[in-house]
């Protein structure tokens, strides 16, 4: 498996293409977002060269997400998993699986209690929805988001 690094500037451009890759899943980003967001993560790391990414957030990030907002409503304190990407020929490796042990380590280590997330129904994503419920996750609530374009499922899990 591929060492996990903190994103850094120089990655910044292969992240980029990755995520806009997955935009339909995650959303998709310009260059200076992408900076801020890097910035204001709780944690953010790479697999490889651009074989993966992570970006998580905290309650306290600059962040206007519609999924975070909704978590920072109803939680006082938790660690967020905006985005994550894996590239098509870095998949199966468990790279997912050792972001989110590394952000489970790192948000108890901070005090968190719980990790949270959102995964779309429409459009559905089956492979996210197996993933964290093998994970531990549990749906807390749901959402039509950007105008009704999305609907998403809101997840926790406890750590």
């Amino acid at each position: 498996m591929a060492e996990l690094t903190p994103l850094d500037e120089e990655a910044l451009p292969a992240i980029l293409a990755l995520n806009n890759e997955h935009a339909r899943e995650l959303s998709w980003l310009e260059m200076p977002k992408l900076r801020h967001l890097a910035g204001e993560a709780f944690l953010a790391l790479r697999a490889g060269d651009a074989d993966a990414f992570l970006l998580a957030f905290d309650q306290d990030a600059d962040y206007d997400s519609e999924n975070f907002l909704w978590f920072k409503a109803r939680y006082p304190r938790f660690a967020y998993v905006d985005r994550v990407a894996v590239a098509s020929h870095a998949r199966g490796r468990g790279l997912a699986r050792a972001f989110y042990e590394t952000l489970f380590a790192k948000a108890r280590d901070a005090g968190h209690t719980i990790v949270t997330c959102e995964v779309n129904s429409d459009p559905p994503n089956p492979g996210s929805d197996a993933f964290h419920a093998a994970m531990g996750f549990r749906e807390v609530g749901t959402a039509a988001i950007y105008g009704g374009e999305r609907t998403v499922r809101y997840f926790v899990r406890e750590l």
